[in-house]
């Protein structure tokens, strides 16, 4: 509840500037006052009739968590439609619905009102196919992230040059594409992929305006948690600048507490806070609403002299300027005040699904039998053929058209039935009208005995009861099982369970969340998930429906069979948990080539979060096609692609790796090193980045350009024309991408650098015209310089469907001096500005900042391209060693040693010391110099004198 307040203090008047009025309200607010702000949960303050203020709403693909909201494509899906006039569409109506929420519905938690902020989108780029939140994220390409990240941004922010619609903030900063021990592992960014790669990825919605804050990720960076990354003010805040409004950052849920435990990078929690503060994190979403735990240690810091109140009024003052740009301190003038609660759901948000679900359809291969005609009996088969799943970011459905809605048959799961007995012979039945799990006497003909068994891989099963069409799940209050859920769901997943072999041709039933398995009381039937191995109950398995045979009948008795396999977003990759592997669960592997032996013409559709190996199919079957779970439209709109009431348009927005071909490691993050993505990705890939058929066909003229010849600083004007040619109107992605002819440095294969999405009818054509300054679409981050650079030299531009089918190529040549040596005499060399490298890891130099090496194991080596080392006749190098002994460092030039250098302790891998060699005599020239680190130890610089 707040006071009125007269209307005469300085921060209630419009007419000012945003800056005074900030500065006028943080002036009355005291010290403590000022503490408590920097929670997510910031207190009101009465005496001055500021409301209370909470951070965060997730708005990924729809309101998220607060009950029934539209609910759109997921982020990779919206990545696939390549069109960032429909994201931003999207973005609007979420912000929209978020208003909504804000203004006439209460929080879920906590009191006051639903956030503004909204926490999406995601941009980093999906550089690995197995993480578990690759739904969350647009492309592997850093730019199609920017463009569609900024896109998103505008969408929420809206177009109001005062007032906000709502605050986006970009997740997750910086490098976070693995789930498994998130909060503990070092994603290792050499300079170039940092800056050419994960950086780039955040710049454009920053630059713009158009994001308003990001959210640190939970993981480390060169050994340096997110969460104190110098990175937030160096680059972030820098970026920002030149737009007028600084960034309000918020951290991940629990990530400042990390920092002590599990992290252990600091000794206690008023030390990391105050770490954090300073870095630039502005909000602790931390202790859930438990406000005084981080009150306590941001106070606890002040007092230690860690802090000052300048650190704190910092963070502050970036709250209070991006509420007031919401419109809470000018309920009147605030443009977006008056939505109402009939926009959630609305018919023109229902439209907007059904058009994005439509668009992110990716037709992969298509031998003739796409479009279906409208005579063509079709059967729809899979455990994704008449449901819809929601992701842990999904809103409620406010409803639901599965695939065999869209096409107006009735689904055939594919799943077999079953009834699980114990040695006596009692049946495991759903119960009373909670569908408490029990067992009784009953017989297999009886529904409330029977389940639905599906089979997501690696042991992981649900169970669907056939009386209440609800799933079994487990509750943790009883350990008792209740088949009541209308979908597995939830941050820890209690429908999931596996079917173990007992002994004598039993099974255990184990619920995979509490690692228990099923007992049975003999005096009573009750079931509960409390028992160890020896001690549980053992079940037989009997089959009253075969799912593989039912499949099979019914594609025998159709024209077509579209069989629908995928993924539920909660079961083996999600938050907190990667895939194995890129296959199909088995079972849905061998469904499909069930009824793909009875029927030539299958079409397979995958509804995923990400891409899966489907050589098999390819090579096969007739049709492929992928859709994200595309939301609540989701059937609508792939029955629209099937029948071609709509041309397939949605483009891949990552590579589909071969089922053979052998991926990098999960936490090699060096893209260059590693081979990852279309840029480095060197063996054919089963289905390329940007790649998707249309029902019609395209042709393209040679690429225009206005000049080959170019400056550094010059731009590239290139005109391309495209045509048509089919008999039907279509949707073409025209991509353009460069590359660089024979350069100094490991460059792309290809890089994206431009993209238009066109509609053209049958025989229209569309000139577009391409303008890309040389210095952002040529550049690479030179390690020499430190900074972007273009190198003298040819460069190609393609015009391409896909990263793997080039179609028109054009050269142009950028004049200029050639690239200088690295001057060893001028500046120190940082160990971390290779070139090249073997066996090194990327570490931090200090808690605050600097990056160094380290050997991953006993032996590391560094390559250092085209060192001056004229007149240089020592070398320093700045070292450090915990362990104690002494390491070896020797430097070489080719088969010559230059220098041989004993590491010693220092006692901390943060306690840094210089150490001294002579050079040989003589030495001059420029030389490739090879660095060679044996035993434990750290590098952080090399210096050279004369």
């Amino acid at each position: 509840m707040t006071t009125a307040v007269a209307p005469t203090l300085p921060f209630r008047d419009p007419a000012l500037p945003l800056a005074e009025r900030v500065r006028d309200l943080l002036s009355r607010l005291t010290p403590r006052e000022r503490v408590a702000m920097v929670h997510q949960y910031s207190p009101a303050i009465p005496r001055l009739g500021v409301a209370e203020f909470r951070t965060g709403t997730e708005t990924l693909h729809g309101v998220a968590w607060l009950g029934r909201a539209t609910v759109f494509p997921q982020a990779v899906g919206l990545g696939a439609t390549w069109d960032e006039d429909l994201v931003r569409e999207v973005a609007e109506a979420i912000s929209a619905e978020q208003r909504a929420f804000h203004h006439h519905r209460p929080p879920v938690v906590g009191t006051g009102r639903n956030s503004l902020q909204g926490w999406a989108p995601v941009v980093n780029p999906l550089r690995d196919p197995r993480w578990g939140r690759n739904e969350e994220g647009y492309s592997e390409d850093a730019l199609a992230s920017a463009r569609l990240g900024t896109a998103f941004c505008r969408g929420m922010s809206g177009d109001h040059p005062v007032y906000l619609r709502t605050a986006p903030i970009l997740k997750h900063f910086l490098a976070y594409n693995n789930e498994e021990d998130r909060c503990t592992t070092s994603s290792g960014l050499r300079p170039r992929v940092l800056h050419e790669y994960d950086l780039a990825a955040f710049r454009l919605p920053i630059a713009t305006g158009a994001a308003t804050g990001v959210m640190a990720a939970y993981n480390l960076v060169n050994g340096r948690p997110c969460h104190v990354s110098r990175l937030l003010e160096r680059e972030l805040r820098t970026w920002a600048e030149p737009t007028g409004h600084e960034l309000f950052n918020v951290s991940d849920a629990q990530a400042p507490s990390n920092l002590v435990d599990p992290e252990h990078y600091f000794d206690d929690h008023a030390e990391a806070h105050a770490a954090a503060l300073k870095a630039g994190i502005d909000s602790f979403t931390d202790n859930g609403e438990d406000s005084a735990t981080t009150f306590d240690r941001i106070s606890t810091a002040l007092e230690r002299g860690l802090l000052s109140m300048d650190d704190v009024d910092a963070a502050v003052r970036r709250q209070l300027s991006i509420r007031f740009r919401l419109g809470e301190f000018d309920p009147q003038l605030d443009p977006y005040a008056g939505i109402g609660w009939d926009v959630v759901d609305s018919p023109v948000h229902r439209a907007l699904a059904l058009r994005a679900a439509t668009d992110s359809v990716v037709l992969l291969k298509n031998d003739g039998l796409l479009p279906l005609a409208a005579d063509r009996r079709v059967a729809v088969i899979g455990p994704l053929s008449d449901t819809l799943f929601e992701d842990w970011y999904s809103g409620t459905h406010p409803y639901r058209i599965t695939v065999a809605d869209g096409l107006g048959v009735e689904g055939v799961e594919g799943v077999d039935r079953v009834v699980l007995r114990t040695v006596s012979g009692l049946a495991l039945t759903a119960v009373g009208e909670d569908g408490l799990l029990a067992v009784t006497d009953t017989g297999d003909s009886d529904a409330a005995a029977q389940f639905d068994l599906f089979d997501w891989d690696l042991g992981a099963l649900t169970l669907r009861s056939a009386a209440t069409g609800r799933y079994a799940s487990m509750h943790d209050e009883d350990q008792r099982v209740y088949a009541e859920r209308d979908q597995p769901g939830g941050w820890d997943v209690h429908e999931t369970f596996s079917l173990e072999p007992g002994g004598d041709g039993g099974e255990l039933l184990r619920n995979l969340h509490n690692g228990r398995y099923a007992r049975v009381d003999p005096a009573t039937g009750d079931l509960t998930m409390t028992a160890q191995a020896p001690a549980a109950t053992r079940f037989t398995r009997t089959v009253v429906r075969d799912g593989v045979a039912d499949a099979v009948a019914a594609a025998r008795q159709a024209d077509v069979a579209v069989v629908v396999l995928g993924n539920d977003p909660h079961i083996n990759g999600r938050e907190t948990q990667d895939r194995a592997d890129l296959r199909l669960p088995p079972a849905q592997e061998r469904l499909l080539r069930a009824v793909a032996a009875v029927r030539d013409e299958t079409v397979l559709v995958v509804m995923s979060s990400y891409p899966y190996a489907i050589d098999w199919a390819d090579e096969h079957l007739p049709t492929v096609l992928w859709s994200s779970h595309g939301g609540q439209e989701t059937g609508r709109g792939l029955a629209r692609v099937l029948r071609g009431e709509a041309d397939a348009s949605g483009r891949l927005p990552q590579t589909w790796y071969r089922g053979g071909d052998p991926l990098p490691g999960r936490l090699d993050y060096d893209i260059i090193k590693a081979g990852w993505t279309y840029q480095y990705h060197r063996e054919p890939a089963l289905y390329a980045f940007g790649h998707g058929l249309s029902y019609t066909r395209f042709e393209y003229s040679d690429i225009v350009l206005e000049s080959g010849e170019l400056d550094r600083n010059g731009e590239v004007r290139a005109r391309v024309t495209v045509r048509n040619a089919g008999d039907r109107a279509g949707v073409e992605i025209v991509q353009l991408y460069v590359r660089a002819v024979g350069a100094r440095y490991e460059a792309p294969l290809l890089r994206l650098a431009d993209f238009r999405k066109v509609r053209l009818d049958v025989g229209a054509a569309a000139e577009l015209e391409f303008r890309l300054p040389v210095a952002d679409s040529l550049a690479h981050w030179d390690v020499t310089t430190e900074s972007f650079t273009v190198d003298p030299g040819r460069y190609e531009l393609v015009i391409a469907h896909s990263a793997a089918k080039p179609l028109r190529t054009a050269g142009v040549t950028v004049a200029g001096p050639a690239p200088e040596p690295r001057p060893a005499l001028r500046r120190p060399v940082l160990a971390a500005d290779f070139d090249d490298y073997t066996g090194i890891v990327l570490v931090d130099a200090t808690r605050e900042d600097g990056d160094a090496v380290a050997p991953a194991e006993e032996t590391g080596r560094l390559l250092f391209c085209s060192v001056d080392l004229t007149g240089a006749a020592r070398v320093t190098v700045e070292v450090s060693r915990a362990e104690s002994g002494s390491a070896l460092l020797e430097l070489w030039s080719g088969e010559r040693l230059l220098a041989s250098l004993r590491v010693p302790s220092t006692g901390d891998r943060h306690a840094w010391t210089s150490v001294e060699a002579e050079l040989p005599k003589a030495l001059a020239g420029v030389h490739d110099l090879y660095v060679i680190l044996t035993g434990e130890q750290r590098l952080r610089t090399l210096s050279f004198a004369s």
